[in-house]
């Protein structure tokens, strides 16, 4: 707290900048420093009321912050038991719900973020418990109980994380399929392997969850391959040869970019023969401008005299 000495000079340095202010601007009056004077007068008196008020308020909170630790001190020990026996229970009850509600979501095909929220209570219940594992008045049988519920919990978090991952991963796959735009289909796409690559992050050895992935990528490649596909027959159809050949060409940068197995190198082969079909098309046509016309003045002989 600042001292008293202190906050009052300042209160008074204040005042008397107020005094000599008001006096100032009020030279043209009779008696400038009566209201002056006034004006300052209140000013201190404001400050003294309110470094009283502050002085009683400061000495009201330290007293009940110190009988409030001197309480605390003298119980501390002979509630230490009748916490730990009560965390101890309110585990078991916890647990005991989480169980409830992790069998309804089972049994009612609840939806993805029903099984998100489960998660979050499951990590919520594991800091708790893990909390009380480590209080030093924890009775054996109450820490035996504690990592036994952990187990159970560990369990059900992995179940339906798993379980949120697949069916967001499979939702948003099904709004990609539904969309016509290119753009749309790879975002969407994309937001379902963000939710298959956080659950990964925590069970990489999910054998499961990198199927999904590498659907999820391959429907993103083949969307792709498909939309480039179709650009260059468009062009292809309106005599745009060289337009369609770089069309097939970005599909085929698509389709080979992952790596090549059966499909796409049936499907690469595919589109490399449509490449150089494209390829003869063109030549041809360029062959047929070049050539000389019949009877053109380079194809007639010279008249005899």
């Amino acid at each position: 707290m600042p001292s008293v000495s202190g906050y009052m000079t300042a209160a008074a340095a204040a005042s008397a900048a107020l005094f000599f202010v008001l006096w100032w601007m009020l030279q043209g009056e009779e008696t400038p420093w009566v209201p002056a004077g006034l004006a300052a007068s209140v000013v201190m008196l404001v400050a003294a009321s309110a470094r009283v008020v502050v002085m009683r308020r400061a000495r009201s909170r330290y007293v009940r912050e110190q009988d409030r630790h001197e309480l605390y001190g003298r119980s501390a020990n002979s509630r230490s038991g009748q916490t730990n026996t009560r965390s101890t229970s309110l585990h078991s009850a916890a647990l005991r719900a989480l169980q409830k509600q992790s069998a309804a979501a089972d049994a009612n095909d609840s939806p993805p973020e029903t099984h998100r929220e489960l998660y979050d209570l499951c990590t919520d219940y594991l800091t708790s418990a893990d909390q009380a594992w480590r209080s030093p008045g924890l009775s054996p049988e109450g820490r035996l109980a504690l990592r036994t519920g952990q187990e159970r919990v560990r369990t059900m978090q992995r179940h339906h994380l798993l379980t949120w991952a697949r069916g967001s991963a499979l939702a948003f796959t099904r709004e990609a399929q539904q969309r016509a735009r290119l753009y749309e289909k790879v975002e969407i796409a994309n937001r379902a392997l963000d939710c298959i690559d956080s659950a990964l992050k925590l069970y990489p050895e999910e054998e499961e969850l990198n199927r999904s992935a590498r659907a999820v990528r391959e429907f993103i490649t083949s969307s792709r391959v498909a939309h480039w596909v179709e650009l260059a027959q468009r062009a292809a159809f309106k005599g745009h040869y060289k337009r369609a050949i770089d069309c097939y060409r970005d599909a085929l940068f698509y389709l080979t970019r992952d790596g090549l197995d059966k499909d796409r190198e049936a499907g690469a082969e595919r589109i490399s023969r449509e490449i150089e079909l494209l390829r003869a098309q063109l030549a041809t046509g360029k062959a047929i401008v070049t050539s000389p016309e019949p009877g053109s003045s380079k194809n007639r002989r010279p008249q005899r005299s």
